[in-house]
């Protein structure tokens, strides 16, 4: 009996041990694959290494100190941080990233009772061309267009202008790494 009774321990045991595996690694395939995706670098063709990023016309009117200067700052810091393409000099560089501010358009977005506007929304509109430099061709031409939304104020209309770039240049990012 005793013996019967140790078969039936050891394969109670096994068959914990076995669901317990089981469990953590569906766990561990179920945590890797959600942390896998990535758009740093996952479609730019091997032969481009780097790309020259001009400074941006700004043809919008809006009238904003430095905002050509401020938009591709943003614009090649995100490139640095990422890492899929090296920032590099037009002369040298395997790639360009080139474009101009279309617009920049601050409207009511929330109309208070009485008619007192709330809440008001900056649209930044960018047109810009990447263009392969190794294979002379055009990669993509496109236009981008975000927002930032603020409350009245001064401050808070900056606040939301740097939402509205911010969001643009992550959307031209994401289009350059991942667009292939």
């Amino acid at each position: 009996m005793r013996v019967q009774d140790a078969n039936c321990s050891m394969k109670n045991f096994d068959a914990s041990v076995r669901t317990t595996l089981f469990i953590v690694l569906c766990s561990l395939l179920i945590f890797y694959s959600g942390c896998a995706y990535s758009f740093s670098g996952s479609s730019v063709p091997p032969h481009l290494k780097t790309v020259a990023i001009p400074l941006f016309e700004d043809q919008s009117g809006f009238g904003e100190p430095g905002l050509r200067e401020n938009f591709t700052k943003r614009l090649i810091d995100l490139f640095i941080n990422d890492n899929s393409l090296e920032v590099a000099d037009r002369n040298t560089a395997d790639s360009i990233l080139e474009g101009s501010i279309l617009t920049v358009a601050d409207a009511p977005s929330v109309i208070a009772p009485g008619e007192q506007v709330s809440k008001r929304r900056i649209n930044v509109t960018v047109h810009v061309v990447f263009q392969d430099l190794k294979l002379r061709k055009k990669v993509w031409e496109k236009d981008f267009s975000n927002w930032g939304e603020y409350s009245m104020g001064v401050e808070l209309r900056t606040v939301a202008l740097t939402q509205a770039l911010n969001k643009v240049t992550e959307d031209i990012l994401i289009e350059t790494v991942s667009g292939w």
